[in-house]
């Protein structure tokens, strides 16, 4: 038998001083570089193959695992799965946690095997369901149901590229499945460059290089895996406790933490009914607002996630809710800024990212109408990546879900009121809406059962944040050329123009809370 790894103390989940913050930076560091990757990815796809009914095709085709990606992996199992683990790490030693690993690697393996398999198999079925709107056009049609059977295995690779990163951040080990992400865009860049040009239906490359991505990305987890003796042999066993806990928190946790990505697939699947180009339109404003959500909001989750769960099964309420505190403060620290900045700037951003090739200034402008629509929900989407965890820890999942229905149901209202109107804006609005009645309403719960609550330092600090707030957007009004100026710069120069108005609003931001007294000291947890 392997005798159990030696875990140095600094790979602990972070609880000491500093060290939240320093793991928070890690993840957030690999995250920001393929948050840049990404919107990398997507002006090249976009210069390529442009908003047009191809791209729409292969939208739908990736939406659909990436969908359930978040919603299985990333969201429910994630959840589930690593205050489960926490708990065996913490109560019953290293070679428990080994034979956890390895029932839940089996049992997890089969289920995904099989729902791949009557996927690839249904592709028509599923594209029909989530984009109803494409019957009408049946090369779109027909050119999403291909791309699917390419797209869709990919749910398995990175739903066990999750389970490995699971296992990683348990242990504190965060800097591999940070990275992890990387490989997507790099090899759907690849190809779109290098392999598109050399097919018949060249859109059909971006469905190739999603699946050798989701191999890439699984292999990459095995080093670092087989370094903590973590390696798990595959043993499918639902019988066994730890399995049918961790299913058990699933079930719920599914949907209420990926309510938000609920709410976006709900709004492609009314977008497949508006003009084309709709849908090219709603992802290219839902990736710019993935920026600074992945940049803190999902690093936070991450990070925080194992930290709090190792503290209730240690009953620290005090740290527990300490920790919840300084997550919250960090999140309101960039959620603020980078909303009120999406809002400000949405045309010079679209415009000096995408407005490239086939990337008309129709393009833009009906893209940065659903920036503006989005941004106020970049502080709600992290907050829930906030007050999620609050529940997760404690292994409560069914409040998350009573929850969520709420907030899904109110984003179909919305939906259905906006959408007449105001068109792919209006959904767009609708997710932001439904957005934040979530994360208030978790946050509600949360101060209910006196799990956490805002304390009086809040005011003097929220004081802070709108003065600081309040001097970056007039620097950014100050400052921004009009939209029409951007349409007649020349690429480089454009982005340029971009980067240094971001710059002087960020340095403003930060010189103005600084002068109001805010103690940067207090972000290291």
């Amino acid at each position: 038998m392997s005798s159990p790894p030696v875990i140095p103390a600094g790979n602990a989940p972070p609880s000491k001083k500093g060290g939240l913050w320093r793991s928070t930076m890690i993840v957030s560091a690999m995250t920001m570089l393929s948050r840049i990757l990404g919107l990398v990815r997507d002006m090249v796809m976009l210069n390529v193959f442009g908003a047009d009914k191809l791209m729409d095709a292969f939208l739908v085709a990736f939406k659909i695992p990436n969908f359930l990606r978040r919603l299985f992996a990333e969201g429910a199992f994630a959840n589930a799965f690593v205050p489960v683990l926490s708990e065996y790490k913490s109560r019953d030693g290293d070679e428990a946690v080994r034979q956890l690993v390895a029932r839940v690697a089996g049992s997890l393996s089969l289920i995904l095997t099989v729902i791949t398999g009557v996927a690839m198999l249904g592709a028509p079925a599923i594209i029909f369901l989530f984009a109803p709107g494409f019957r009408g056009d049946e090369v779109k049609f027909d050119l999403a149901a291909d791309l699917l059977v390419l797209t869709f295995p990919y749910l398995l690779m990175i739903s066990m590229t999750a389970f490995a990163g699971g296992i990683l951040n348990s242990y504190g080990r965060f800097a591999v499945p940070a990275f992890t992400p990387v490989m997507l865009n790099v090899t759907m860049i690849a190809a779109a460059l290098w392999l598109a040009p050399q097919m018949d239906t060249p859109v059909m490359a971006l469905g190739w290089g999603v699946l050798a991505a989701g191999i890439i990305q699984l292999a990459l987890q095995i080093p670092a895996l087989k370094q903590l003796n973590m390696l798990p042999a595959f043993r499918v066993d639902f019988a066994d406790k730890g399995v049918k806990k961790i299913l058990s928190l699933m079930v719920p946790a599914m949907f209420g933490v990926s309510v938000s990505q609920i709410n976006l697939m709900l709004d492609t699947i009314l977008a497949s009914f508006l003009i084309e180009g709709s849908v090219s339109w709603l992802y290219t404003a839902e990736r710019l607002t993935e920026l600074p959500l992945g940049l803190i909001g999902i690093a936070i989750a991450t990070v925080i996630l194992p930290s709090l769960s190792a503290r209730h099964s240690e009953k620290s309420h005090a740290e527990f809710t300490a920790m919840l505190d300084w997550a919250l403060r960090v999140i309101v620290l960039v959620g603020v800024p980078a909303s009120l900045a999406m809002l400000v700037l949405a045309e010079p951003l679209i415009a000096a990212l995408f407005h490239h090739g086939k990337f008309t200034e129709n393009d833009v402008m009906m893209s940065a109408g659903a920036l503006k629509a989005l941004s106020g929900g970049i502080l709600a989407f992290m907050l829930v990546k906030v007050f999620a965890p609050g529940y997760f820890a404690r292994q409560d999942t069914k409040t998350p879900v009573k929850i969520g229905i709420v907030a899904m149901v109110s984003n179909m209202v919305f939906n259905l009121i906006l959408v007449w109107e105001y068109k792919h804006v209006g959904l767009a609005l609708a997710s932001t809406l439904s957005a934040f009645l979530n994360a208030g309403l978790l946050y509600w719960g949360l101060h209910r059962r006196g799990v956490f609550r805002l304390q009086k330092h809040w005011i003097p600090l929220g004081l802070r944040y709108l003065v600081a707030n309040a001097a970056m957007v007039t620097v950014l009004l100050s400052i921004t050329p009009d939209t029409a100026e951007w349409f007649r710069m020349h690429g480089w120069w454009r982005v340029a123009w971009i980067l240094g108005i971001c710059g002087a609003g960020g340095a403003t931001y930060l010189a103005a809370l600084t002068l109001t007294g805010f103690k940067w000291r207090d972000l290291r947890h």
